[in-house]
């Protein structure tokens, strides 16, 4: 059994390659899952509302309540996490991920399904930045970007994925299957979690900040609630509501945080140059990442007229070039830098996704996937050097608390991509007066996303041109 250690990163021996690419495997797979989950729910959903007599729009309760546990329980994973050692929380996750996932396969009615979807999101908001978490302590700081490079697949392939594999599952077998699926995964992952990651945890637990997870939470379920209710027409005045009383909450938190010596979530750490230039310029890119896996698959479907499994036959693309990635990303780090690599990408990553706002039925199928392939490239890379660059500057006992911020921001980008896509494609479509998305609908909506992501260009030229010397293996 893996060894139990309250030492710091960096304080162990640093493990040996088979070792860190064991650890990195693992928890990409749990992480694969949890990404996947996120989208293959959308394409059962008219057929889930028929099996529980809904109207379909109320089936996004289940997507809602998901969101609002990822939002509530996230920042209080990096303390769990040093209270109860890393291994213990995410197999934790795990076990209640999988758990949830069998009670929504189960779910007789919508009551029973909205709840189930919360006790996914509890084990989900745990998995990504537990599992970071442990790769941090368990990783030694040169074998860190190929590390990182595992982590940023799943990220990728899994919203890309979704779609076409619940379209298969909803016409061949039965909606349940797309959560019962999750159970082989949760129960191996469990098993493979125990045998080989050591439970590192801090040397001394903060004490747990209980008035900051309070605000945290109302301030976040609230705002991305809101954000949500935004993109959907006539809801404007509910989601205005919402998002304010999240504003209100947020600066009630703001100020809690500088007066608590261990707040739940530390805005202190965007001080630090490599955290918190990664996290501005990680989130504006990831409204790019957020939108893109809504808006391609849909428009393939509406606009081309493909099948679900058709269009995801060409979006797999993406995770095909996100897996090329893998081998690419230390040798150009290392040859080019952190912040040359993140400024060249930043100017081609969004752009190679702005090219797909021009995809038409007449452009050739080689060339479409040619496009998919260098974006899934290109995204994944940057996420690579983003997720690692992030923590260069952290300390051991700074890691849990870096670990939930970082967590958090992302998911509050992802979900601003989503929301943003949305809002922009049913505003074009109300100016123009259609009566469905159309191809210029969706170019105007991609191209809105990819230029909010270009912005991340000026963050990334503020990196210190020997960031992440270390990290590089250069020294």
């Amino acid at each position: 059994m893996p060894a139990e250690t309250g030492l710091p990163a960096g304080a162990a021996a640093a493990p040996s390659p088979r070792s860190y690419r064991t650890t990195a495997l693992i928890i990409a797979c749990a992480l694969f899952m949890q990404n996947l989950d996120s989208t293959v729910l959308a394409t059962a959903l008219p057929t889930m509302a028929r099996d529980f007599r809904l109207p379909p729009a109320q089936m996004s309760l289940g997507l809602t309540s998901y969101l609002l546990a990822l939002a509530i329980f996230i920042p209080a994973s990096g303390s769990a996490a040093d209270r109860f050692g890393a291994r213990h929380v995410f197999a934790a996750a795990i076990a209640i991920f999988t758990l949830g996932s069998v009670a929504c396969g189960l779910s007789g009615s919508m009551t029973t399904f909205v709840a189930a979807r919360f006790a996914q999101g509890i084990g989900g908001a745990m998995m990504v930045p537990v599992g970071r978490l442990v790769l941090l302590r368990s990783v030694a700081k040169r074998d860190l970007v190929s590390a990182m490079s595992w982590l940023a697949m799943p990220a990728m392939v899994g919203p890309i994925l979704g779609p076409p594999v619940g379209g298969l599952l909803v016409t061949y077998l039965d909606w349940r299957w797309i959560f019962w699926i999750n159970v082989p995964v949760g129960v191996l992952g469990v098993v493979l979690v125990a045998r080989f990651i050591d439970n590192v945890r801090a040397g001394e637990p903060r004490p747990f900040d209980r008035r900051g997870f309070v605000l945290s939470a109302a301030a976040l379920s609230t705002a991305l609630f809101g954000l949500q209710l935004a993109s959907r027409p006539g809801h404007g005045a509910i989601a205005a509501a919402l998002v304010a009383f999240g504003g209100v909450a947020g600066a009630a938190y703001l100020a809690h945080a500088r007066r608590s010596m261990y707040p739940i979530l530390d805005p202190a750490l965007l001080r630090v140059p490599t955290f918190g230039l990664s996290v501005i310029g990680g989130t504006l890119i990831r409204i790019t990442q957020g939108a893109q896996p809504f808006l391609l698959p849909m428009m393939m479907q509406i606009a081309f007229g493909l099948t679900a499994a058709a269009s995801g036959a060409v979006t797999v693309a993406i995770a095909v070039g996100s897996f090329a990635m893998k081998g690419a990303a230390r040798p150009l780090l290392k040859r080019f830098g952190f912040r040359t690599c993140l400024t060249a990408i930043g100017l081609l990553a969004p752009l190679a996704y702005g090219v797909t706002a021009f995809f038409r039925p007449d452009w050739p199928w080689a060339a479409i996937y040619a496009v998919l392939l260098v974006c899934g490239f290109l995204m994944s890379l940057q996420f690579t050097a983003y997720n690692t660059i992030a923590y260069d500057e952290i300390d051991g006992p700074r890691l849990s608390a870096a670990t939930s911020l970082y967590a958090t921001m992302q998911q509050i980008a992802l979900s601003l991509g989503v929301c943003a896509a949305a809002s922009m494609l049913n505003l074009s479509v109300a100016i123009r007066g259609h009566a469905a998305p159309r191809f210029e609908d969706f170019s105007i909506a991609m191209w809105a996303v990819v230029a909010a992501s270009l912005c991340a260009i000026f963050v990334n030229l503020r990196f210190s041109s020997s960031a992440g010397e270390e990290l590089r293996g250069r020294n």
